[in-house]
């Protein structure tokens, strides 16, 4: 709604468009709570995102100064229904989405406030879901949010999709948005729950608006499609019956989606097409180890293990960092993912991340040591962001009692 309405007034009045998003979903809160939620939801919200801002085109024709090439059809009565009609057409919609991100994508902007720019405009973000995205804080985010839109309301115009000259450098910065916007649905920091398949979906949704394009299909694009794929098609498994969160150990493999195991392992081989090797190519191979075996038993760790060394070298991380520790632990035992661990570098950087914790205390249990993985358990639990994941760390503090009890 936010990009088809700020292709209408011009990117300089990006903040009436999200002012017109805001009513349309206000109306949405005062009307559905007496008549019901409608079968199509966004039909609904967008027809009445159209119908405000026909409203306010007529009252303030004169007022507002439009996207320059629009402006005449807006201007004009006889034009300006059909027009508003056309902008909000399906195939026009998709268009908006994909320029709008690249709008974001301004070069006055580094690449972390663009990201910021596409998950907070289009994505929906807050910024404290961004800020824990980002593992930083709310204030520091807010400001980037700020100074970004500013820029980005001083551009004269949107970017032009089918422009080459500065696609490609804009392209690295989309790719990072959705690669974000899909781990916040797979297991991210929302406080009502740690798996949010919508935005998975709507992060592959955005990612095959991509590959319809010659120009953003490259296989980088492929490769983190391919990604989303392999990782999506785990998400049947990764809660129980009860809406309990289970972890990779515990799922049942069964349930995993083979058409998207599939789609994903036929993505990953014609992101191959290049010589570029991204970290998206890296972690779509985990992925596929991942997918392709039958059990964590047959899980190739070793292999594992290499792709997270080539990852550490492409893009280095303190998460990245941590997802390595644990495929060691797997492949060569609980006493050498805890050195990994404690020897991971800007480890300050989780000390609020509550899987870090429970990394510890997963592996001291292993290590027969209760007590100490209690204790982790105990850390990991206070800092859970949602009850699936409290209820997650309190069931691992009980296995610890339980080991303690049998072993006595």
């Amino acid at each position: 709604m936010v990009a088809t309405l700020t292709r209408m007034f011009g990117v300089h009045n990006l903040a009436l468009a999200e002012d017109i998003v805001q009513d349309a979903f206000c109306r949405a809160l005062e009307v559905w709570r007496f008549r019901g939620v409608p079968e199509n939801p966004s039909a609904w919200l967008m027809a009445v995102a159209k119908n405000r801002a026909l409203d306010l085109l007529r009252r303030e024709r004169t007022a507002v100064t439009y996207e320059p090439e629009l402006a005449r059809y807006l201007q004009s009565e006889w034009t300006l229904a059909p027009t508003l009609n056309e902008l909000f057409a399906e195939d026009a919609i998709r268009d908006d989405q994909l320029r709008m991100m690249f709008s974001c994508c301004h070069p006055r902007l580094a690449e972390d406030a663009q990201v910021v720019l596409i998950l907070n405009i289009l994505c929906g973000f807050s910024i404290d879901e961004i800020a824990a995205a980002y593992l930083s804080s709310h204030a520091a985010i807010e400001k980037r949010i700020t100074r970004a839109k500013k820029v980005l309301a001083s551009s004269k115009k949107l970017f032009n999709i089918t422009d080459t000259a500065d696609h490609f450098s804009r392209l690295p910065a989309v790719h990072r948005a959705l690669y974000i916007l899909f781990n916040e649905g797979y297991h991210g920091a929302s406080p009502e729950a740690a798996v949010r398949a919508e935005l998975c979906h709507e992060a592959m949704r955005l990612a095959a608006l991509l590959l319809q394009r010659p120009l953003s299909a490259t296989p980088v694009t492929h490769a983190l499609s391919a990604l989303m794929c392999l990782d999506a098609a785990r998400l049947p498994a990764r809660l129980s019956g009860s809406g309990e969160l289970l972890s990779l150990f515990e799922q049942d493999r069964s349930l995993w989606d083979r058409q998207l195991i599939a789609d994903g392992l036929k993505l990953l081989e014609l992101s191959a097409a290049g010589p570029e090797l991204s970290e998206y190519h890296i972690e779509a191979a985990i992925a596929s180890v991942h997918v392709m075996a039958r059990s964590v038993e047959e899980t190739d760790w070793g292999q594992i293990v290499s792709l997270y060394d080539q990852l550490m070298a492409t893009r280095p991380s303190p998460v990245v960092a941590l997802n390595r520790a644990i495929a060691i632990g797997q492949h060569s035992g609980p006493e050498c993912a805890l050195e990994e661990i404690r020897g991971i570098a800007k480890a300050d950087h989780l000390v609020r991340y509550p899987f870090y914790h429970a990394a510890l205390g997963e592996f001291e249990l292993r290590g027969g040591r209760n007590e100490i993985a209690r204790e982790h358990f105990a850390n990991a639990l206070t800092l859970a962001r949602n009850p699936m994941e409290r209820k997650f760390f309190k069931q691992r503090m009980d296995a610890c009692g339980n080991s303690a009890q049998r072993g006595a």
